[in-house]
């Protein structure tokens, strides 16, 4: 699942980095196109024989946690094993990640509301940086600035991680929460 914000408004905004991963890896990985289903756009396919499914709420980001609302009620359904929250993170410089099988929200409205629906905070989350390296950027309020358009200099750094973040996703859906964080180091 990647956190963003609907509307052709916040497309290139800093809150949609973990959209604009999402979008590709659903294009790198021959997935089938976005369609609606309840709160999110879903893309469905495979990696090697294990079926995935991409998930974008359509919910602004303060209320992403009500797109796992479908999720929870299915039986089998862990959340720890079978969901991985991709985020845009203010405190990590843009051009890099990190991913963490659990934790706080750090601030983050939108895990906040993952953590509100799941009740806890046992769910791997991959944090894509979004903090100017150029010190000169003025960050000011930070809900402005999370919502303004991201530099191209910065969205490029963003994408550039895209082939590492696709291997992170790999990993995860083929070995696991701990064994990526094992591999990782991170």
């Amino acid at each position: 699942m990647g956190l963003g914000n609907p509307g052709k408004e916040y497309e290139a905004t800093r809150h949609n980095a973990a959209w604009w991963w999402l979008d590709q890896l659903a294009r790198d990985w021959s997935f089938e196109s976005w369609r609606k289903d309840r709160d999110a756009h879903v893309a469905d396919g495979y990696v090697g024989p294990l079926r995935v499914r991409l998930v974008k709420p359509q919910t602004f980001m303060n209320l992403s946690g009500a797109a796992l609302r479908s999720y929870l009620g299915r039986t089998g359904f862990n959340a720890q094993e079978d969901l991985l929250v991709a985020v845009d993170d203010i405190a990590i410089p843009v051009g890099e990640y990190r991913f963490r099988p659990s934790g706080s929200t750090g601030g983050h409205n939108g895990l906040k509301s993952i953590q509100a629906q799941l009740g806890n905070m046992d769910y791997p989350r991959l944090r894509i940086g979004i903090r100017p390296v150029d010190e000169r950027r003025v960050i000011g309020n930070l809900a402005d600035f999370v919502l303004r358009v991201m530099p191209r200099d910065e969205r490029e750094m963003v994408e550039a991680l895209f082939g590492r973040l696709h291997s992170v996703a790999d990993t995860w859906i083929r070995e696991g929460t701990q064994k990526t964080a094992s591999t990782l180091g991170r």
